[in-house]
C-alpha cells in the first residue's frame, strides 16, 4: 500500500527508439513555416483513357515501359507555360517574380544510408521547345557538388529555421522548382484524392488514384479510366478565375493526350530517360 492506494505493477510494453532523420527534421521546419498559407484546392476527375492506352500499346509494340508520371509532368509544364502567373514567387512585399522556365519538382523514394528517403528531384524546363531538352536533376546528387547544400545537414535546426526564413525566389527555384507535384495513389488502388500540406510553390498538383467507371464519349456510354487530381493554389498569389482557367487547360491537355502522337519520338526518348531515373510507372 502507498498513500492508502494499492500499487499495481505496470505491464511491460515493448517498443524501440529510432533516430528521427535530419531530413525529416528540416522538412518539419519548412512545413511549420508554410502551414498558414491560404490554400485553394480544386478536386477533379480527368479521363486518362487515351494516355494509358497509348502507354500500353507502346509497351506491347516495343517492350519499353513509359512513365505515366512523366507524361503528367509534360502536360503540367505545357499548361503552366500558358499561365505563368500560377507559378509566381513573392519578392518582398510589392513584387512577384514570374519565371519563364517551368521547373517541376517531384519526390522519388530512394535508399539513403540504408533507409528509404524521399529525395527531391527537379525536371528543368520541360515547357521549352522540344521535350527532349528537359533535364532531370537530383538535388541529392547536386548536394555532393554544392558546398552550401553539403553542409545543410550539419546546420543546427534553429539556424536552418532562420536561414529558411530568408529564402528568395531564385533560391526557391533552384532547389525547389517553380511547381510542385506529389503522387499518393500510384494509379492501381482505385480512385481517391489527397489534400497536400503546405508547400513553397504557388501551385501544387497531387496525383491520386485511378478509378474505372462508365463515361460518355461521342454520345455513347463507354468504360473509361479517371484519374483523381488535386490542384492546389496559394490564394495570396492566385485568384479563383485564373486558377480555374489553368485547371481547365491542364484537364484538356491530359484528356486529349497532348503530344502523345504529334511528338511520339520525342516523348518516347524523353520519358524513357525519366523512367530510368526512377519515376513511378
Amino acid at each position: 500500500m502507498r498513500g492508502g492506494q494499492a500499487v499495481r505493477n505496470k505491464p511491460h510494453v515493448a517498443y524501440q527508439v529510432v533516430p528521427y532523420p535530419k531530413l525529416r527534421r528540416l522538412l518539419a521546419v519548412m512545413l511549420h513555416a508554410l502551414q498558414r498559407k491560404p490554400m485553394m484546392h480544386f478536386l477533379l476527375e480527368v479521363d486518362v483513357t487515351r494516355a494509358r492506352q497509348y502507354i500500353r500499346e507502346h509497351r506491347a509494340t516495343t517492350g519499353e515501359a513509359l512513365s505515366f508520371t512523366a507524361f503528367l509532368i509534360a502536360f503540367l509544364a505545357q499548361a503552366v507555360d500558358k499561365h505563368k502567373d500560377v507559378q509566381a514567387y513573392r519578392q518582398g512585399r510589392k513584387h512577384l517574380v514570374l519565371f519563364d522556365e517551368v521547373d517541376v519538382e517531384t519526390q522519388i523514394e530512394r535508399d539513403v544510408a540504408g533507409e528509404k528517403q524521399n529525395i527531391t528531384s527537379i525536371i528543368r524546363a520541360p515547357n521549352r521547345s522540344e521535350i527532349r531538352a528537359a533535364q532531370m536533376e537530383d538535388v541529392a546528387i547536386a548536394r555532393v557538388g554544392s558546398k552550401a547544400l553539403h553542409w545543410l545537414l550539419f546546420l543546427p535546426t534553429l539556424l536552418f529555421r532562420f536561414l529558411y526564413g530568408m529564402r528568395g525566389p531564385h533560391v526557391l527555384k533552384q532547389y525547389g522548382g517553380t511547381v510542385g507535384t506529389a503522387a499518393v495513389g500510384m494509379f492501381e488502388g482505385g480512385a481517391g484524392w489527397a489534400i497536400p500540406t503546405g508547400h513553397p510553390q504557388s501551385l501544387m498538383v497531387t496525383v491520386g488514384g485511378i478509378g474505372v467507371k462508365p463515361g460518355v464519349v461521342d454520345g455513347s456510354i463507354a468504360i473509361r479510366e479517371y484519374l483523381s487530381l488535386t490542384i492546389s493554389f496559394d490564394h495570396e498569389m492566385i485568384n479563383g478565375a485564373p486558377a480555374a482557367r489553368f485547371t481547365r487547360r491542364l484537364k484538356d491537355l491530359i484528356e486529349r493526350g497532348y503530344g502523345l502522337i504529334e511528338q511520339e519520338g520525342v516523348l518516347s526518348e524523353h520519358l524513357s530517360a525519366l523512367a530510368h531515373k526512377g519515376l513511378e510507372k
